[in-house]
């Protein structure tokens, strides 16, 4: 009965198959099908002979012939759960929990003009002259678990997830993993508590980017990035099916810098300060296609250093407008003083500590990005982005404004890998020293897995 199913259910599929194209996905569906095909033929074979021995243990030969079989409805649930199981890539934990390897191996070869400062992509136009570099890498490369549990209290579901690459160490053959961010998540229906190290909680958007994995992209014009530990708390407030408004509220480890200014003395900062973040999203789902979302956000926190209490404040507002399925934009404004423990870069000026006194840095900035989905397997993206820093405080040198600009395509050549050339100009400003820019150019070939 149980080969007849499998026929049965090759029967209807076959129509389906006919009508598609033989891609990879299609082989493989068609490979675990002869799989289950037989297993479920060995199977079959178990069972008849169980059947024969239970006879003759009865002494009734004619048992086995006449025990019932298993209905239609029962025959199918046990092919589904195969055919589920067969499906699945799976490596489980000791504690029984599944967790799943993903992760995209990536390789840059990239070309910088001068200005380029030596480094695989900079973030910025060097100050001082730099000759044109080119090279190639694979330390982009990302690898991550993603685990999910079962419920826990109060019907909560818990999952989470660990990234990894390889991007310390330069581009000599020392290069080490490294932890990007992890997750641990408790999941309710509408509310969600979350440790672990991520973008800071107000600035949870990102652009898209194959050339700058390393480091965010857009890093030090306009994005603020960095990798922090935090504990935070979501709260869903539906005002219907597809309204509502989205809260987030959480605690922030900050990793606090130096003071820009070189300081006659050296100066004591402690290295990592508490910080309290928050962003409140209003969202609004038109169709399957269509929605907007918007949130503002903020940040607060002291850095202490030298003796001085030194605040660090930002308040932002971030944006997603998806007029149609093809069409999306996306960004970030953020204003406030003291943004460099929240950032990393080339620009990225902070605060400064004199003989009887201290001073925040103001600094505002952000980006955007423009995506067009021209088709199932081509996206472009256009994006910019800009840091500025008051002149008030900075001295002769430092980098008072950072401006980056560029595009991209993501090509896919197959559903799970990716060609991605990227173009992209630094415009710096030093105070008194000027202008300096540098072009970046990089092509990109990613596997996804």
């Amino acid at each position: 009965m149980v080969r007849l199913n499998s026929l049965f259910c090759l029967g209807l599929l076959w129509p389906a198959l006919l009508g598609a194209q033989q891609t990879p996905e299609i082989n493989r569906i068609l490979e675990r099908l002869d799989k289950l095909e037989e297993q479920n033929h060995a199977l079959t074979e178990q069972v008849r002979q169980l059947q024969t021995q239970l006879a003759a243990e009865r002494g009734t030969a004619d048992a086995a012939p006449n025990a019932p079989s298993p209905t239609v409805d029962e025959r199918l649930a046990i092919q589904e759960s195969r055919i589920e199981e067969q499906a699945q890539t799976k490596v489980e934990a000791s504690e029984k929990f599944p967790i799943a390897i993903t992760g995209m191996a990536l390789f840059n070869t990239y070309l910088n003009s001068r200005q380029g400062g030596g480094s695989e992509y900079p973030t910025a136009a060097a100050l001082a002259s730099s000759p044109e570099a080119a090279g190639a890498t694979l330390r982009q490369t990302i690898i991550g678990l993603t685990y999910r549990g079962p419920q826990t209290f109060l019907g909560g579901t818990i999952h989470g997830s660990i990234y990894m690459d390889f991007f310390t160490g330069g581009v000599s053959f020392n290069s080490t993993v490294r932890l990007r961010t992890g997750s641990i998540n408790l999941d309710w229906k509408t509310r969600s508590i979350m440790v672990g190290i991520d973008k800071p909680i107000f600035n949870p958007r990102e652009p898209a980017s194959l050339a700058q994995v390393g480091l965010s992209p857009l890093t030090g014009a306009g994005n603020l990035w960095l990798w922090l530990p935090q504990a935070r708390v979501e709260q869903d407030f539906a005002f219907n099916g597809s309204t509502g408004l989205r809260a987030v509220t959480g605690v922030v480890q900050t990793r606090e810098t130096s003071p820009y200014n070189a300081a006659s003395t050296p100066v004591s900062v402690t290295a990592a300060r508490p910080a309290i973040e928050g962003r409140y999203e209003f969202y609004h789902k038109f169709d399957d296609d269509r929605r907007i979302e918007f949130a503002t956000g903020f940040h607060a926190s002291e850095t202490h250093a030298g003796g001085f209490s030194i605040p660090s404040q930002v308040l932002s507002f971030d944006w997603l407008i998806k007029p149609d399925k093809r069409v999306d934009l996306s960004g970030v404004f953020f204003t406030g003083q003291n943004v460099a423990n929240l950032g990393t870069g080339a620009i990225n000026e902070g605060y400064a500590v004199y003989r009887n006194s201290a001073l925040a840095v103001t600094g505002r900035g952000g980006w955007s990005q423009f995506t067009v989905h021209t088709t199932r397997r081509l996206d472009f993206h256009l994006f910019g982005g800009l840091q500025y820093y008051e002149s008030v405080g900075l001295g002769s040198g430092n980098a008072s404004r950072n401006l980056q600009y560029g595009a991209n395509l993501f090509y896919h050549i197959a559903p799970n890998v990716i060609v991605g050339p990227e173009i992209s100009q630094f415009r710096t400003l030093y105070l008194v020293n000027g202008l300096r820019l540098t072009n970046h150019y990089d092509l990109a070939l990613a596997y996804l897995f």
